[in-house]
């Protein structure tokens, strides 16, 4: 009887320590989540939009309080301490690609009247310099279909049936309200706002902050997470 006694307690002590486990998984994995949600994202570039400010391989830390981070499976979100500024880099997501992460630069906030000539961005007519820009002289001009849009928004635009824009040549827009306008900084080989129009303020997860690990996954190297790493870069994204 004594046998049975102590063996039911050794029963009961391996039973309590598994559930003690199970609760600090469950504990650690709400920890995770909850961090993951509302305070810090990670993204990757994955293409030359950016370049050079941000390069194809380089992994960013995104700061989701600033801008406040959206409640899961509701159209609520967490208020941030700061709104979108001229000139942020802000990973945002798309209409035009459900589910993806896009890194641009703020370049038009509600209510600015933007336009582009020559390459050069006016903002309300003022001439912007953007020293991070990277243009291609090399690239030649050209229109796209999907830049008819903007005809919605022209103003001071005599006939918006005949407006044609290119992708150095377009408007001048207004944009909405709780609407921004987003560009890459390397402006011959970005699909961006000039493209797909404005990106609505409840699609910003937020703004990146630093840039962890960076490599060439483009290197003809074996192993080239490792060979082709560029430690040089990490460090802030802006």
């Amino acid at each position: 009887m004594a046998k049975n006694q102590s063996g039911n307690g050794k029963v009961r002590s391996k039973s309590e320590g598994l559930r003690e486990w199970a609760r600090s998984v469950g504990i650690a994995v709400a920890a995770l989540l909850f961090f993951r949600t509302f305070l810090l994202a990670a993204s990757v570039i994955s293409s030359g939009s950016m370049e050079n400010t941000l390069v194809h391989g380089d992994f960013l830390l995104v700061n989701k309080v600033a801008l406040g981070a959206p409640i899961p499976f509701t159209n609520y979100r967490i208020p941030g301490y700061a709104e979108p500024k001229h000139g942020d880099i802000i990973v945002f997501r798309a209409d035009h690609s459900p589910g993806l992460d896009i890194v641009k630069r703020t370049i038009g906030l509600p209510g600015d009247t933007l336009r582009m000539e020559g390459g050069v961005l006016y903002r309300n007519g003022v001439r912007i310099e953007e020293p991070y820009v990277r243009r291609d002289p090399r690239r030649p001009n050209s229109g796209d279909v999907r830049m008819l849009w903007q005809r919605a928004y022209l103003t001071g635009v005599a006939v918006p049936g005949e407006y044609r824009p290119t992708r150095d040549n377009w408007g001048p827009l207004v944009v909405p309200r709780k609407r921004y306008f987003m560009l890459g900084d390397n402006r011959d080989d970005s699909l961006d706002s000039r493209y797909w129009g404005f990106v609505e303020r409840v699609k910003m997860r937020g703004k990146p902050f630093f840039i962890y690990f960076s490599y060439d996954p483009e290197a003809l190297e074996p192993f080239r997470v490792l060979t082709a790493m560029r430690p040089g870069r990490i460090g802030r994204p802006d």
